[in-house]
């Protein structure tokens, strides 16, 4: 396997390692992962997290496993047991589709290979096209604000969302940037925070609870937010909290975008209704774990209600940006996220 390098997946020596993002931001450790239970692990404990990177965490894993010796048989296995570790994030099924057709050839090995790397390429080139599209609309001095973490961290390449922000900050546009913390797991707070720190973005760290008075204020122009999955329709699944601000800058009349590869929409999934949303550990409401340690404020056995993600409704969406341009409400109303994929 070629040597690959991204801000949280990297391939070395034929060797896959893993940026540890619980961990963040005070330490940074690369954890080797070689089998098909530690990818899963790394996966559900969010170690790897971000759609399109969890993706290609997994594809890249079943490429060295082939070059490792497995069978054909053992690897279609191993796809399906991957599939299950997060089932919002379509990005993972998309690319497991995709490696299970490389192990369908002659040379399922070199197949294998070749397509887990192209998939990392592919989405280095994806995102830079949605930089591209989603800081056009961007106009200088603006203050943005964005949602959990979608930068390089969470792909490949740039980002989705702040991937979007980040070019726009290089453009020399004087932005600004709202950072939501994004409970329950600070993924803003952690992640995005330290990514625009060593960008040299200028941010604000705040509350979810604070972006309203911002948006009353005046204070917000404009708002770019990541997917894990979009339907058909447009309806599609993000961080929780999400819909939140999606109503919150309805009201006030703030355009609001979703930034995503085609890779995040699933032509098969007609409305939000039908995307299934992820329940996570009620530990992770009661308090939080990090590099810091686990803190608990909550009862220890207070009931908890802890869904990943939520459901934005199309009608909410000021415009989807993708890899091959931006769509607005009468595309997509259209059709036009079906004929992507």
């Amino acid at each position: 396997m070629k040597n690959l390098t991204g801000l949280s997946i990297k391939t070395e020596q034929n060797q896959l390692f893993i940026l540890d993002q619980t961990l963040l931001p005070h330490q940074q450790q690369w954890l080797p992962c070689q089998t098909v239970a530690e990818m899963v692990q790394l996966i559900q404990n969010l170690q790897v997290r971000g759609a399109p990177a969890i993706g290609i965490a997994a594809s890249l894993l079943l490429a060295y496993r082939a070059e490792q010796g497995d069978s054909r048989q053992q690897l279609r296995q191993d796809a399906e047991t991957l599939r299950l570790a997060r089932p919002t994030a379509v990005n993972l099924m998309n690319n497991l589709d995709c490696m299970l057709q490389a192990l369908a050839a002659d040379d399922f090995v070199a197949t294998a290979v070749a397509c887990a790397e192209q998939l990392f390429s592919e989405d280095v080139e994806l995102c830079q096209h949605m930089a591209e599209h989603g800081a056009a609309l961007v106009k200088p001095g603006e203050q943005l604000l964005t949602h959990c973490n979608t930068g390089g961290l969470a792909t490949a390449g740039v980002g989705t969302a702040l991937g979007v922000v980040r070019l726009a900050h290089q453009q020399g546009k004087n932005i600004q940037l709202w950072v939501d913390e994004t409970r329950p797991l600070l993924q803003g707070g952690r992640l995005t925070a330290w990514e625009c720190q060593q960008l040299g973005i200028p941010y604000q760290l705040i509350c979810d609870n604070m972006a309203a008075m911002l948006m009353a204020r005046g204070q917000v122009d404009r708002i770019f937010v990541g997917s894990d999955r979009i339907a058909a329709n447009g309806d599609f699944a993000n961080k929780v909290g999400t819909y939140s601000l999606a109503v919150l800058a309805k009201y006030h009349q703030i355009p609001f975008y979703v930034v995503a590869p085609h890779t995040t929409v699933d032509p098969h999934c007609p409305d939000g209704s039908q995307i299934p949303i992820e329940q996570r550990s009620a530990n992770e409401v009661r308090g939080a774990t990090g590099s810091f340690g686990t803190i608990c404020w909550a009862p220890a056995d207070a009931p908890v209600y802890n869904p990943a993600f939520d459901v934005t409704p199309a009608s909410l969406v000021t415009g989807w940006v993708l890899d091959s341009g931006v769509l607005d409400q009468a595309a997509v109303a259209a059709g036009a996220l079906t004929r992507l994929t």
